[in-house]
């Protein structure tokens, strides 16, 4: 499975998430239309906001990525990058709560406030799916995981694009009918989204054992990156 194709449902499967975190902050932005599909075409515009931040939050990922390939630790980040995502993923499987989401709570408040702004001033649909996609959240981390593992900025950017691309089916149903994935069927998603995150973190592992799998650990390449001098 190609890399692309990961991060498309990391982003399918992680959108039930989104759903329950982005959700209401999406449903609370008041569309002026009212033809149906003006109101559909403010939502896919608020999406695509959210899809322009991913991409851009990968791109300067990238940045850091292939300043680690050039140093040759791509394995070493991919190793720890499994271990963090399995940690991550075990940590709410056996339900260890911890509790530095307060301590950042701070650190949030511009970005809070410029959102509350926004929407007070009517900034439109998509100023606020911008905004919002420079909030913090689990999955959008874990793709930048993945993201800072393909070497390459417009590799990164590619693959954040890739996650976003996976919200949006989900999250646009949801944002046009306010009510598309009930809470049972979240709670219920939301159990085995856990599962997923300790599977992609044996991968990201794996990948940096380079234990000559194919497909699952291919043996190490050397960069393709080169260094001007």
């Amino acid at each position: 499975m190609s890399t692309a194709a990961i991060a498309f449902f990391i982003g399918l499967f992680g959108s039930v998430h989104c759903i329950g975190m982005c959700g209401p902050l999406a449903f609370s932005i008041p569309s002026f239309h009212a033809q149906w599909w003006r109101v559909v075409l403010d939502k896919v515009i608020y999406n695509l906001g959210r899809l322009f931040s991913y991409t851009l939050l990968g791109f300067l990922t990238g940045l850091l990525g292939r300043q680690l390939w050039l140093l040759g630790l791509q394995q070493g980040v991919s190793i720890i990058s499994g271990l963090l995502i399995m940690g991550a993923g075990l940590s709410r499987i056996l339900k260890i709560r911890f509790t530095q989401s307060r301590r950042l709570a701070p650190l949030l408040q511009p970005l809070n406030k410029l959102i509350v702004y926004a929407l007070k001033q009517r900034a439109g649909h998509l100023i606020v799916g911008i905004l919002n996609g420079f909030l913090p959240c689990g999955f959008v981390y874990i793709a930048l995981v993945g993201a800072v593992n393909t070497g390459t900025p417009a590799a990164s950017a590619v693959y954040m694009f890739w996650f976003g691309a996976g919200t949006f089916p989900l999250m646009l149903a949801a944002t046009v009918s306010s009510g598309f994935v009930g809470p049972a069927l979240r709670r219920r998603i939301n159990k085995g989204i856990p599962y997923l995150m300790v599977c992609l973190g044996v991968w990201f592992t794996l990948r940096g054992l380079a234990l000559n799998i194919p497909y699952l650990s291919p043996a190490k390449q050397e960069s393709s990156i080169q260094v001007c001098h």
